[in-house]
Order: C-alpha cells, then structure tokens, then sequence
C-alpha cells in the first residue's frame, strides 16, 4: 500500500491498494470523489472559492480554486476511467481558523458553500461532510472502501 500525498492547492487519484491524503485543512477544503464501480479515487485540496475572484483569472494554479480544481479533478479521474455520472463526493475542512464576526473573512464557510455549488452543478452528491468548526484536519481517503477517514488533534477519528 502506497500513501498518495496531496498538498496543499494540488490534486491526485488512486486505486486499491494506495491511499491518498491531504494534511492541515484548516480554512481549506479536501474532496474526495469515488468511482463505487470501478474503485477509482480523487482528492483535491482546494485553498480559495473561485478562480474569477483571483488577480489573474486562477491562471497561477487553477488547483488551488473550487471551480476550476473540481473540473480538473472529474477530468483526471475520467481519464483514469472513472463515469462523471457515478461519482458521489465527501468533503471535509473549511475550518474558521481565526475568530472574527465577519463573513468575509470567513474563508472556511466560503470554500464549503463554492465547494458544495460546484459539486451541484455537476450532479454529484455529497454523502458524508465533516466541514467547519475551528480546528484543522486531515484526510485520508481509501480507494479500496471509498471511506474518507479524517484526524485532527483534539477529536476522535471519523470514518465516513
């Protein structure tokens, strides 16, 4: 078994028996996508909403947004053999790291809600979330399972 790491504002897919994971979600949001027919995994660790919002278009890193990281990561996984029609979604982070009265710099709960309407807008539903709060996390996602496993310092370990 092999663990995949997925870093920050990147993206990767796997099958049996390997692993992928994503370390320190905080405001940031890991998606895990699953092929349950042919066992096929995708993980992206997206930083910010939307791409249109960026300076330069997301042109920088278009893994680092919502939208255009969701879109590379259906294709990845399409190539891969995956059927965007079968994909079903977990997605875990989008923390509110630092304390403030302000949506705006609510960046967690911005990524979750850009995160949740992209994922809509391709038809694929979203069957477990460990999202918001105040603390980081990190993902584990099993290909063999289709379980998103997600640790932080100071909860028990979820397996959703």
């Amino acid at each position: 078994m092999g663990m995949i790491t997925v870093g920050i504002a990147d993206l990767n897919i796997a099958k049996e028996p390997d692993v992928l994971a994503t370390y320190a979600l905080g405001s940031c949001v890991g998606i895990c996508l699953y092929d349950p027919e042919k066992k096929i995994a995708g993980l992206a660790h997206i930083m910010l909403p939307l791409s249109k919002d960026a300076v330069n278009g997301g042109a920088d890193n278009r893994r680092r947004y919502a939208d255009t990281g969701i879109t590379e990561l259906i294709q990845t996984m399409s190539l891969a053999g995956a059927t965007p029609s079968r994909l079903v979604a977990k997605i875990a982070g989008g923390a509110q790291m630092f304390n403030t009265t302000s949506s705006v710099f609510n960046i967690g709960e911005r990524n979750v809600a850009a995160v949740k309407k992209i994922l809509a807008a391709y038809k694929i539903r979203i069957i477990a979330e460990e999202t918001g709060e105040n603390f980081g996390r990190t993902v584990f996602f099993h290909p063999d399972s289709g379980i998103m496993e997600v640790r932080s310092a100071t909860k028990p370990i979820i397996k959703v």
